[in-house]
């Protein structure tokens, strides 16, 4: 199991809570034609946004993977690896438990640096829009 926290464009998501979750579910059904670990397929916002987290929380899988030898070398305190999974207005990323605090505040602050939303999949379920502010 992982603690898990998506980011999303806004423009493409309803701005309701009830709306949003049925578009969530529609979301992680992951039906797109294309592969979910590159973020060339996402928009600028959320590209960029996954290009500051990966910096604070490698990519497991996928392009911008740590190699093998950089993984060995990490040791268990410092492992931070996550497993992104991108899509073109969603990106889910599965962290460890033992990053829970600092996985949320990375994701929370850099989703409003980038002005993307922000779900709290794993927590609360709070959806939090690109200005910060609760979809209620």
């Amino acid at each position: 199991m992982s603690y898990d926290l998506m980011v999303f464009e806004t423009r493409s998501a309803p701005k309701d809570k009830r709306s949003f979750m049925e578009w969530y579910e529609l979301q992680t059904e992951w039906p797109e034609e294309h592969n979910y670990d590159d973020p060339s397929v996402s928009s600028e916002a959320l590209r960029n946004w996954f290009f500051d987290m990966i910096v604070l929380f490698p990519q497991m899988n996928g392009p911008y993977a740590l190699s093998d030898d950089a993984f060995d070398a990490l040791g268990e305190e410092e492992n931070r690896v996550s497993d992104y999974t991108v899509g073109r207005d969603v990106i889910y990323v599965g962290f460890a438990w033992i990053c829970v605090d600092d996985a949320y505040k990375a994701v929370r602050l850099l989703s409003q640096k980038h002005g993307v939303g922000f779900f709290n999949v794993s927590g609360n379920r709070d959806i939090y829009l690109q200005d910060g502010s609760k979809m209620e």
